[in-house]
């Protein structure tokens, strides 16, 4: 049987913001050093040497696309899988080669994994069973409390929603009082609304706990809306590291600024803190020489309407808070997002004009 904590008690990490955003690096609590994984008959390996740190209290995201080696790393932190090469460490102690069960972190499966026969109040105690009846049924209790559902601990799971079984599932991780819980596309079977309404819950009670997590997703926005720091992942590496506004802001690589929102991508030569391009001469983010690759969200582009311009909108998406244009500008087809108050048809003639400072990529 595993050993429980001696301790069930959280606090909240005296550097997290209000809102919950980490406002200067915490204490390491997590290391993973140059992990591979590459699995038997696949030409490359899934997992190629990652690396990363994770705070006390922190919420990080691995974010990418599908196959990209995401999943894979978080089984591996989770003892699920074994890597061929590196190294995994929890509060100073090396865990890479113990089992799932010994390595004292909790796990959210995408299928929330409660027991059917079971009840709510049995399924959070059920990883309490180290512990004597009734302080067991009193912590499960309280974790039910913590995640507002304490009216229904008699029900079973069948009879709650999407958003309330993956409320169970987090408070039975929780009970046992991990330091750390991963959560494998935790939000992928809810409906849009739901989505949005337990993602927000699920991020309040981590950080109302204190216990850090990293959270398994393809879904961009899920992970700009709930994580502090977000590993972006394509084929098997990490490919950048960084807040949610340092990711979006200022993206390292082409494959970074196209998977994290849109981006349109500019041709032009640098020279220091700014390059010539089609659109004249633009301010960069940051210093770059010489031929260069520039990314521009689409909401840096200003559309003015002119009957002599030289662009013609070609398609329009109408989205209420705002309308996304596809422009066609001699070779180039550009993503521009404008306001609701724009209100410009396809076919219209217009010029566009670079309103902010853009992006050289590595």
């Amino acid at each position: 049987m595993n050993e429980l904590p001696k301790t069930l008690t959280f606090k909240m990490p005296a550097e997290a913001s209000p809102l919950g955003f980490r406002q200067k690096p915490a204490r390491p609590l997590l290391e993973v050093d140059r992990l591979r994984k590459h699995f038997p008959h696949a030409d490359t390996a899934a997992v190629e040497r990652v690396s990363l740190s994770l705070g006390e209290g922190e919420l990080m995201a691995l974010l990418g696309p599908s196959g990209c080696g995401k999943t894979t790393t978080l089984r591996m932190i989770g003892g699920f899988e074994q890597p061929d090469e590196g190294t995994i460490t929890l509060a100073g102690r090396d865990i890479t080669h113990l089992p799932p069960e010994q390595r004292g972190i909790g796990f959210v499966f995408q299928d929330y994994a409660l027991f059917p026969h079971l009840n709510v109040l049995e399924n959070v105690r059920f990883g309490l069973r180290g512990m004597k009846r009734a302080d067991a049924d009193a912590r499960a209790r309280s974790m039910l409390d913590l995640v507002g559902l304490s009216d229904l601990a008699n029900r079973k799971p069948h009879q709650l929603s999407g958003g309330q079984q993956q409320r169970v599932a987090l408070a039975r991780s929780l009970a046992v009082g991990p330091p750390l819980i991963l959560l494998d596309e935790p939000f992928s079977n809810l409906d849009a609304k739901m989505r949005v309404e337990t993602r927000q819950e699920v991020r309040k009670l981590l950080k109302s706990t204190g216990a850090a997590g990293i959270l398994v997703t393809h879904d961009q926005e899920e992970a700009l809306a709930m994580a502090d720091r977000i590993a972006v992942m394509d084929n098997g590496r990490v490919v950048q590291i960084g807040t949610p506004d340092e990711i979006y802001r200022n993206p390292a690589t082409e494959f970074v600024a196209n998977f994290i929102g849109r981006s349109n991508i500019l041709a032009g030569t640098a020279n220091g803190m700014n390059a010539q391009t089609a659109f004249g001469n633009l301010p960069l983010s940051r210093a770059a020489n010489g031929a260069v690759s520039l990314a521009v969200r689409p909401e840096q582009i200003m559309l003015e309407p002119d009957p002599a311009g030289p662009a013609v909108i070609t398609g329009r998406e109408f989205r209420g808070h705002d309308q996304i244009y596809w422009v066609q500008d001699g070779d180039r087809c550009l993503i521009v997002i404008s306001g609701p108050g724009a209100d410009l048809g396809i076919g219209a003639k217009v010029r566009l004009r670079i309103c902010d400072c853009v992006v050289p990529l590595n």
